[in-house]
């Protein structure tokens, strides 16, 4: 990228496009000049409320569009690699919504296409990027509480919804894991690295997507993960890296932590600080375009490999469940 901005085009108009956009805007070196939807309609809508210069009412209107850099996917899970595939294609670069897609061969496809259209492709998992999550990471490799051995985290809400919601919709890839499961098992694949064992159980909702999923993971190395997710329980909706000689708490809403803190025992050690800023996926934006300037395919913070292991993980979990989707 030559120019002093980066030019960011948004695909789709719900919720997470609005709070995306808004992070984006507080950015001195991004600018958002392009939205599309399914209907000019509701791009035009999303584009008059959040000040954006141009709308598409296609997605290969917006793929097309000369002025854009790159794409933010925000569409639900199932459209993904539709939306992401067909911008990759038209050779733009994609930072596209977790879960990347509903199944690892999904992800292995947009994969291959970028690397074919030689373009930045990266899922937007906001927790590789936080600072917070990065300074753990930096502890935990120190040795800082010693060797690693277990992982616990649980990410659980207590939702009320219709059977139309994308969370309990299975043409939508419903279900607590692709939503929030994926927040847990990130965690565990930052401090661990890929398992060697999976087991996982289920309760499932009437419409045949996971309500409550726990997920058992054995490591390379002797390291063990028990990971939670729920979306009809009110959860801790924490984490904790355990190892031989101490640990590391997050608190509450680990997804969006500003800190953490390290203890021996009951021995409170160190509280560390680190900026959650904005509405938080400011930083995958930030690494984006830290990302496109240095010209990478893709980012050291999210790369490829282990997004496609996060999404092999959560497809052997949903073939023991046996949670299908239509697509």
């Amino acid at each position: 990228m030559t120019q002093n901005k980066i030019r960011w085009g948004i695909l789709a108009t719900g919720g997470i496009a609005a709070t995306f956009t808004a992070d984006l805007q507080t950015l001195d070196d991004a600018e958002v000049v392009a939205v599309g939807s399914r209907t000019l309609g509701a791009a035009q809508a999303f584009a008059d409320k959040h000040g954006i210069p141009r709308a598409h009412g296609s997605w290969a209107e917006l793929a097309a569009d000369p002025e854009v850099d790159i794409v933010y996917v925000a569409t639900p899970h199932s459209a993904h690699h539709a939306a992401a595939a067909l911008c990759l294609d038209a050779g733009k670069a994609v930072l596209c919504e977790k879960p990347l897609t509903l199944d690892a061969a999904q992800a292995e496809d947009l994969c291959r296409r970028a690397e074919a259209a030689g373009v930045f492709f990266m899922e937007a998992m906001w927790t590789r990027t936080v600072p917070a999550v990065l300074r753990m990471v930096e502890l935990v490799r120190a040795g800082a509480i010693g060797t690693p051995r277990l992982v616990t985290a649980d990410f659980s809400v207590s939702f009320t919804g219709s059977p139309e919601h994308r969370m309990r919709n299975p043409e939508l890839g419903g279900g607590a894991l692709l939503d929030l499961g994926v927040y847990p098992l990130a965690i565990s694949q930052l401090v661990f690295g890929t398992p060697s064992v999976v087991q996982a159980v289920a309760t499932l909702t009437p419409e045949s997507v996971d309500d409550t999923t726990a997920v058992t993971l054995v490591h390379p190395g002797g390291g063990v993960s028990a990971l939670t997710c729920s979306i009809s329980a009110d959860g801790t909706w924490s984490a904790t890296v355990a190892g031989s000689e101490g640990r590391i708490e997050f608190g509450r809403g680990f997804t969006s932590p500003s800190g953490f803190s390290v203890f021996r025992g009951d021995t409170l050690v160190e509280r560390v600080e680190a900026p959650f800023l904005a509405g938080g996926m400011v930083h995958e934006a930030i690494e984006a375009q830290r990302c496109l300037r240095a010209e990478l395919q893709q980012s050291p913070l999210a790369p490829w490999s282990e997004t496609l292991a996060v999404m092999r993980t959560m497809d052997a979990v949903r073939e023991q469940v046996g949670v299908r989707y239509p697509a």
